[in-house]
């Protein structure tokens, strides 16, 4: 369909009497599919409820795709039946490709910020990506309208490249752009297949954690395996050339790769063997935080200060680690005081443990307790034990919660703390012999 001949085609639409009718029809077709994807927006909207969930976030934006292909589908129901009746139908055909390129942009569009952007906002590259493609979506929409479509596809097609001595080692232009958009599409689709299975793990909660983490990276390396495998051979790629890269990836093993590969190994163990689990307080050489992710390569460690610290997952395998919550998440945690000497402890003891009882997140059981450490030079040195269950909101806000309960008896001189003292003692019996030892040199001096 040349340029020339799609204008004099409209133009002599408009001076046939269906004209009025594709018109209504186009319209009519954009107006239902708008209003139908509203509706089911609507009806999701009261049935889920959370506007903040997911699941939620992603029919709300599914149904932006929803729209186009209603259109599209309208459109061709349109088309047969102004075709029955013996109309026209120029404008309709016009208006298809622009909404299946519509319904096209949408899509990579919603698979796109499914995959990359579930978690935080859009990159800039990823926003530079949909801009390219969406005006390379327009512009093979504006070569099908003109016609211009078919001979750039043969010229694409007759196009060869020839690798190798033999004249049949060619690949046309066309059958690479083949292969990477076949490619490029399976990925995306085994990408979002991915994330979708993770947040459906994700929320069983009768799994352990790490287990869930676990089948979630295990099911998205299947689904990109298989879909890189099914897209070359969908191409005609023989399969057997992957045998060149899995030798030039032993090779790669042996030269240096030897450390990420052990992170990826290491991290499935991890995962596998549940030693660490997101949520979990740990200690790792100088680094001590919440554990928030664990990927195959790497895991995210959180400080109290929320500084996050990316620990290769080789390091949680091959050094010790002190875990807080592996077995039970009660932590110990406590005060010290130093009691002036004279005080009495059978009655300062109990005082300070009442002050740890009923303390925002102490834990009734085990419960507080105290303890004489030793005698110090300022006073009776005693130790305030006790136990939290949260340790990842840290101890700081607990230990002074107490302290100022603490300081509360001090005011009101219940308690009594030990200070500094120097006790200085002269004996009777010994000032002369010191006096005089030190008059000595003064008369011996005299002449």
């Amino acid at each position: 369909m040349p340029l020339t001949s799609l204008i004099s085609d409209l133009l002599d639409d408009l001076n046939r009497p269906g004209m009025p009718w594709q018109v209504g029809a186009v319209v009519g077709c954009i107006l239902f599919g708008w209003l139908s994807a509203q509706v089911v927006r609507v009806w999701w909207r009261r049935r889920r409820g959370e506007a903040g969930s997911l699941l939620h976030t992603g029919v709300e934006s599914f149904t932006r795709v929803v729209a186009p292909l209603l259109v599209v589908g309208l459109l061709y129901l349109a088309q047969f039946l102004l075709t029955k009746s013996h109309f026209h139908t120029n404008i309709v055909k016009v208006a298809i490709p622009v909404f299946w390129s519509l319904a096209a942009i949408r899509l990579v569009f919603y698979l796109l910020r499914r995959v990359f952007a579930r978690r935080g906002q859009l990159g800039q590259a990823l926003v530079t990506f949909e801009k390219i493609f969406a005006l390379v979506a327009w512009l093979a929409v504006v070569l099908y309208i003109t016609g211009l479509w078919p001979d750039i596809f043969d010229f694409l097609d007759s196009y060869k490249i020839q690798f190798g001595p033999k004249k049949s080692n060619s690949v046309t232009l066309a059958d690479i752009l083949q292969a990477v958009a076949s490619i490029v599409v399976a990925l995306m689709l085994a990408l979002w297949a991915g994330a979708a299975l993770e947040e459906r793990l994700m929320g069983v909660h009768a799994l352990h954690s790490s287990l869930r983490v676990a089948l979630a990276r295990l099911g998205r390396a299947f689904l990109i395996v298989g879909a890189v495998l099914l897209s070359l051979n969908l191409v005609g790629i023989d399969l057997t050339v992957l045998s060149v890269f899995g030798g030039a990836l032993g090779v790669g093993l042996g030269l240096g790769m030897q450390r990420i590969a052990s992170n990826y190994v290491s991290g499935f163990i991890i995962l596998l063997e549940r030693s660490l689990s997101i949520g979990d307080m740990i200690s790792v050489s100088t680094f001590t935080g919440k554990v928030t992710q664990i990927n195959t390569r790497y895991t995210v460690l959180q400080g109290l200060d929320g500084v996050e610290t990316v620990l290769p997952n080789e390091l949680l395998i091959s050094g010790p680690v002190q875990n807080q919550s592996l077995t039970t998440r009660k932590v110990r945690a406590s005060t010290k005081v130093t009691v002036a000497y004279g005080s009495d402890l059978d009655q300062v003891m109990p005082l300070l443990i009442a002050q740890a009882v009923g303390t925002p997140r102490v834990l009734e059981e085990p419960a507080p307790g105290i303890s004489l450490t030793r005698f110090g030079p300022d006073g009776y040195e005693l130790d305030l034990g006790f136990w939290i269950a949260d340790p990842e909101n840290g101890q700081g806000g607990v230990v002074s919660e107490i302290n100022k309960k603490i300081y509360a008896l001090v005011q009101a001189g219940t308690v009594r703390l030990g200070f500094p003292s120097i006790d200085t003692r002269l004996l009777d019996s010994h000032i002369a012999s010191v006096v005089a030892r030190i008059t000595q040199p003064a008369q011996n001096s005299q002449p």
